[in-house]
């Protein structure tokens, strides 16, 4: 794809210092421009490369005027930064414009899709899915029955929803991530062996709710494991049955969080986090990454360590940690001395 000065101009509401007419078809670092690339200085550290760049166009602050000659055209913006993540969220929006069912794909009788939607080749939609308006279904993404999901969600390719669940509207799934998989519901019999106990409830997830790549979301054993609204999950996070997540919390990487905990909103979770089951997390949480929590956690705590403890006690406790050889060493000198004494 193409556009000219002109036309990201148009977009971002800018002013043009240059050749209206040139044209862009790729984004680059700054420092890293090439003819026919984008890029855009915000950072004033940077500013040294806007005289070296060969990027045909760059996003630039109201207020900056050049000290010495430079070949790239300038577009002239309000916040340089901002701006060029609008154009990065545009740009993806007419990448990601797909329209149109490929074959070959299975769609069962009874499942219904609405206006605009994109189905990619060996999609499968199960018995009574309902697809809402402008979903994108990439290829070799599975729904299962009675599955619903919302207006201008995404799945991406390999994503798998099993029966049952409910996404929301605004959604995206990323590649591998499994939604509704069974929870790990085990119980030992008379003879210590294990024997699955049926989960029969399902997964939601409310509008605006990203999860990445590899993440999986288990089904509840009753009722519904919940993902609330504005949720984001990072790549490879396991979310046990009957969890529920409180809106707009961010999760990083590999946490995984054991079933029936309930985590409040906006908290923001590091990874590799472990939290163990049937605990509830308060709201505006903060948890370092590799914290393992095994407790329940008031509002607004932020905490570190395995088992976790107050940020501020964990960082006054390692000073004591990192010096343990040499204050063991004294203890044994003076141990030394009591004793010849």
């Amino acid at each position: 794809m193409e556009f000219t000065a002109e036309q990201i101009a148009g977009i971002l509401e800018g002013e043009i210092q240059g050749d209206p007419l040139i044209t862009v078809s790729t984004l680059a670092k700054i420092e890293e421009g090439t003819q026919g690339a984008l890029t855009f200085l915000a950072n004033p550290k940077y500013t040294q490369y806007i005289y070296t760049t060969q990027a045909s166009i760059t996003i630039v602050n109201k207020d900056f005027e050049p000290e010495k000659e430079i070949t790239t055209t300038l577009i002239k913006v309000e916040d340089a930064y901002k701006s060029f993540s609008k154009l990065l969220e545009y740009y993806n929006q007419v990448k990601n414009n797909k329209v149109g069912i490929e074959q070959p794909v299975y769609v069962s009788d009874s499942a219904t899709y609405g206006e605009n939607i994109y189905l990619g080749a060996f999609a499968y939609l199960g018995n009574n899915v309902k697809i809402a308006d402008n979903v994108k279904i990439y290829p070799n993404v599975y729904i299962g029955d009675n599955v619903t999901i919302g207006s201008n969600t995404t799945l991406f390719a390999g994503a798998k929803v099993y029966s049952e669940c409910v996404i929301g509207n605004n959604c995206t799934i990323h590649s591998g991530a499994i939604v509704g998989a069974d929870g790990f519901g085990f119980a030992p019999n008379e003879q210590g062996e294990f024997q699955k106990v049926p989960q029969t409830g399902n997964v939601i997830l409310e509008d605006n709710v990203d999860i990445g790549a590899n993440a999986t979301i288990d089904r509840a054993t009753l009722g519904s494991t919940i993902i609330r609204k504005g949720v984001k999950l990072d790549n490879h996070i396991q979310i046990a049955h009957n969890v529920e997540i409180g809106k707009n919390t961010v999760i990083a990487a590999q946490t995984g969080v054991a079933g029936s905990t309930k985590i409040g909103e906006s908290c923001m979770i590091g990874g590799q986090v472990g939290i163990v089951g049937h605990i509830t997390i308060g709201n505006g949480v903060k948890i370092q990454a590799q914290s393992g929590i095994g407790r329940n956690v008031k509002d607004n705590e932020v905490l570190q360590g395995s088992p976790a403890l107050n940020y501020g006690d964990y960082n006054k406790s390692y000073v004591h940690f990192k010096n343990l050889p040499r204050l063991a060493n004294k203890v044994h000198q003076l141990e030394k001395k009591i004793n010849n004494d």
